[in-house]
């Protein structure tokens, strides 16, 4: 028997084992996705090019099956075609060893994001911080990142053990912020661009892991109705995969009242969507069976398109996807849906962090330039993307 802990086959999920007998059976087990596969046959390798007896069934069975059983979870999009990605050496990394990065376009024109786990942009914090705020002036490549210390803000802690910051939205002047490891998330405010902070003496108790906010264009303007709308995984933890996502909304103007929330709970026969106060009837506004993770969300106003960015959480890398992995990005017409798929890799070419997004203030007035922001190699990771759209 062997086991995939080590990621030795790269396109096999790491929880797999599988065993090999006489006459070359073979047989596969990934309990992620409920599956075994039996095999018997005849050699599958070719000992003239030297390979081996795993190399042909890697080849020709273990690799072809994932393809099949791991694509993007909805079809394509009609609208946008392609996305071009800049080259891999013209990525922009700063604030190293800190990531999350949620982010958001306030009032004063610069935009406001929190990172995790580090000690932010230079000159660093002495202390690592679980949850640190800081602004960013400027477009790429030419931005700047400043640290915003705040005692009512700031959390100790490390991984789990620490409160982070999943969500960051400025509305009415006014930023908000959405943590996760709380027990299970909870909502912040700043009057003040970040200096003080106030916290919400509720909590999302149930589901609501890791939310996140939809963001629109600068202090929420461009948003398409009356509401304030939140994405999370269906989980009470922020690390743990499950199979679908949940989303709830708010009056914008009831946003720090917990009973002012309704859930997504399905759509109804014309397809629109249908809400309930009531958390326990969610239900999913996303599937993509154990892949459902942490994400963000942002409104392209060019193509009146919203934009949802989602990492997958598998990984060969010991340190996770901010080194190796991959992500989707999906789009709609409503932030209900109906989803299709932009963009699907499970190993792009370069570590896509553990979140990703794009931010509205760096999307061309057209929608066809954008800028993702990653947490890829622990950093404030920045990569040019170029749309193709249909006419």
């Amino acid at each position: 028997w062997w086991t995939n802990f080590d990621g030795v086959w790269s396109k096999v999920p790491r929880d797999a084992f599988a065993g090999a007998g006489a006459g070359n059976q073979v047989m596969l087990v990934v309990p992620s996705l409920d599956l075994i596969i039996v095999r018997n046959g005849s050699n599958l390798f070719d000992s003239s090019k030297g390979e081996g007896f795993w190399a042909g069934i890697e080849r020709f069975l273990f690799n072809p099956v994932m393809d099949a059983v791991a694509g993007p979870p909805y079809p394509p999009s009609d609208m946008i075609k392609k996305i071009a990605w800049a080259p891999a050496d013209e990525i922009i990394r700063k604030a190293s060893g800190s990531d999350n990065w949620p982010i958001t376009w306030a009032d004063d024109d610069n935009q406001y994001t929190a990172y995790g786990d580090g000690w932010g942009f230079e000159p660093k914090t002495k202390e690592k911080l679980s949850l640190g705020i800081a602004k960013i002036t400027g477009l790429p490549p030419n931005f700047k990142g400043v640290n915003i210390r705040t005692k009512t803000g700031e959390r100790l802690g490390q991984g789990a053990k620490g409160a982070k910051a999943s969500g960051m939205l400025m509305l009415d002047g006014v930023l908000y912020m959405l943590v996760r490891n709380t027990g299970n998330s909870q909502l912040a405010w700043s009057t003040d661009h970040g200096k003080s902070w106030m916290w919400s003496g509720w909590k999302f108790e149930t589901s609501f892991g890791a939310p996140t906010f939809l963001n629109f264009g600068r202090n929420y303007a461009g948003a398409t109705d009356q509401f304030v709308y939140i994405y999370s995984d269906d989980s009470d933890s922020a690390y743990e995969p499950v199979d679908r996502f949940v989303m709830a909304r708010a009056a914008k103007n009831e946003i720090r009242n917990r009973g002012s929330y309704k859930f997504f709970k399905g759509l109804d026969e014309q397809g629109g969507p249908v809400w309930t106060k009531n958390i326990r009837q969610r239900g999913a506004v996303f599937v993509n069976p154990d892949n459902c993770y942490r994400s963000q969300v942002s409104y392209n106003r060019g193509l009146k398109r919203y934009l949802w960015c989602q990492v997958l959480p598998a990984s060969r890398h010991l340190q996770g996807t901010r080194f190796q992995g991959g992500f989707g990005i999906y789009d709609a017409p409503q932030p209900w849906g109906p989803w299709t798929t932009v963009y699907y890799t499970q190993d792009w070419d370069v570590g896509p962090g553990e979140t990703s997004s794009f931010p509205t203030k760096w999307i061309s007035g057209d929608g066809k330039t954008c800028y993702l922001l990653f947490s890829g190699d622990d950093c404030f990771s920045v990569r040019k993307a170029e749309l193709t759209v249909t006419d």
